[in-house]
């Protein structure tokens, strides 16, 4: 496989991280679950593609 098959996956996380990321520093701390915005960040960022959504569905308070 070559790095063009990749393409669309890292576009994908690096859009998914980016906007997760901006929603967060947005966000007020007690409306992020456990109030805790640096763990929020360190999820999104490290866990591939599946951190933002799981901040999505589960990190936010709504």
């Amino acid at each position: 496989m070559s790095f063009e098959d990749f393409l669309p996956i890292i576009a994908l996380q690096a859009l998914l991280v980016a906007i997760a990321l901006v929603h967060l520093v947005r966000r007020d701390a007690r409306s992020v679950r456990d109030e805790n915005k640096w763990l929020w960040a360190v999820v999104i960022v490290v866990i591939n593609i599946i951190g933002p959504i799981i901040y999505f569905v589960w990190g936010r308070k709504d």
